[in-house]
């Protein structure tokens, strides 16, 4: 019978609670229509990155960078592995005349790798690194700019969509201010190259 009683009592509560909360969340839903509308922007990234000067000329070198890296490391793999060929061909007709010159030669061609393998590390984290420097150049202008385009406080928020994190399913195109963001960010890049 106590556990009747306290069910029933747990559900009055429960039903009054939610009475209560439903009339807050109307009378809330109510102030806020009619005293502002939520503002808010969306901004394509993707379009940001293929037309703002500034990205596509970075990303450019970046691009050369790693091509010419890709190069260098290439070339050198060749020449080692030509050693590597040349060495073993020693080995096989016993060109080496002792021991210890196969094995200084062994030893030089296994530090040659491992510097090559090292040498490969190093221009990834380097290239790497300066990926992460421009990418950070790149939100600090657009933060920059979204500042000023939004200096009177039109927009209480800004949204950013690309292909690979885009979370907004829909817009209505009044809402997208990439354009002004861009071509924002093309005078101020324009005026620092000057």
């Amino acid at each position: 019978m106590k556990k009747i009683t306290f069910l029933l009592l747990t559900a009055v509560i429960v039903a009054a609670c939610g009475k209560k909360s439903n009339d807050e969340n109307n009378t809330n839903d109510n102030a806020i229509s009619q005293s502002q509308q939520f503002s808010f922007a969306v901004v394509n990234v993707d379009t940001l990155m293929s037309q703002y000067e500034f990205a596509k000329i970075s990303n450019e070198k970046l691009i050369k960078k790693q091509e010419d890296s890709r190069l260098k490391i290439n070339l050198q793999v060749r020449q080692l592995q030509n050693e590597m060929i040349d060495f073993q061909k020693k080995i096989e007709n016993n060109a080496f005349l002792t021991r210890e010159r196969a094995e200084s030669e062994q030893r030089r061609l296994q530090k040659k790798q491992s510097d090559l393998e090292a040498l490969d590390r190093e221009l990834t984290q380097s290239l790497m690194q300066e990926q992460q420097t421009l990418s950070q150049q790149f939100r600090d202008s657009i933060n920059a700019v979204i500042a000023v385009l939004n200096k009177d406080g039109k927009y209480e928020l800004i949204i950013s969509t690309s292909a690979i994190n885009d979370n907004v399913l829909y817009a209505k195109p009044q809402y997208d201010i990439t354009q002004q963001v861009l071509d924002a960010l093309n005078a101020r890049y324009a005026k620092k190259k000057k």
